[in-house]
């Protein structure tokens, strides 16, 4: 079966500046005569892996660890500095949940924007409004602007439309702990039911729970390096006994 997700050798530096600079000014000089001194960070370092369509992959790893960073270069956000990424498919990105919402703009036309962003059309998503705002349990507020919202109602609106429709290639990452118990129930039953639809599936968590009831195998990332990658038993079991030594 050809793989939905391909990541190939991949790694990504992050370029830190050592130095403290006072302005902007400053910084344009020292670049100028090479005097920037800059520490290289490499976020992850020769990761390889493949999901299938209809598989659901784990990925665990202290933080810091490249967990997100994964996620970003898979869904395109950020580009690999060594290596190559494929994606085959559409992809919805449940990262960082809200983050396109606009504060002063309600919840109808948040909707709409993130729709979006999505690749959506407006008419799709004017259909889908009513669903989605009574998936994310915010009727009576659909008409308020977002910056009156908590931070877990921003988070519910942006996993109700992130999750409106099944992509090729699902991203999530730490959205299942939004909202109480109850909503994350919710949230993970529809999850289950977009991984029964063939979605292939990429899921960080730092709950070992959510990992061993969502996925099949698991990446261990560590230091931006994959520590182990199997089935999801032994994986977790090795990642929690490193933890407790």
């Amino acid at each position: 079966m050809t793989p939905a997700v391909e990541v190939r050798a991949v790694r990504l530096a992050y370029r830190i500046d050592k130095q403290r600079v006072g302005t902007i000014k400053e910084y344009a000089i020292n670049l100028f005569k090479g005097q920037v001194d800059r520490e290289v960070l490499w976020a992850l370092d020769g990761v390889d892996l493949q999901v299938t369509p209809g598989e659901v992959l784990g990925v665990i790893g202290p933080n810091g660890a490249g967990k997100s960073t994964l996620m970003k270069v898979i869904a395109r956000v950020l580009p690999p500095t060594e290596g190559r990424v494929i994606v085959r498919g559409q992809v919805a990105a449940m990262i960082a949940l809200g983050a396109g919402f606009d504060p002063e703009s309600t919840a109808r036309e948040n909707v709409l924007l993130y729709g979006a962003l999505l690749g959506r059309s407006q008419t799709e998503m004017r259909d889908r409004l009513p669903a989605i705002i009574e998936w994310a349990e915010l009727q009576e507020f659909v008409d308020v602007p977002i910056r009156a919202y908590s931070s877990g109602m921003v988070a519910r609106l942006g996993f109700a439309v992130a999750s409106d429709f099944t992509a090729d290639v699902l991203l999530i990452d730490e959205v299942l702990s939004v909202g109480d118990q109850t909503f994350q129930a919710k949230s993970e039953q529809r999850m289950h039911d977009l991984i029964a639809q063939g979605s292939a599936v990429v899921v960080v968590s730092h709950s070992m729970g959510t990992i061993s009831s969502l996925c099949e195998r698991v990446l261990w990332l560590e230091r931006g390096r994959v520590r182990m990658l199997g089935p999801v038993a032994e994986v977790v079991e090795a990642y929690q006994a490193s933890r407790r030594s």
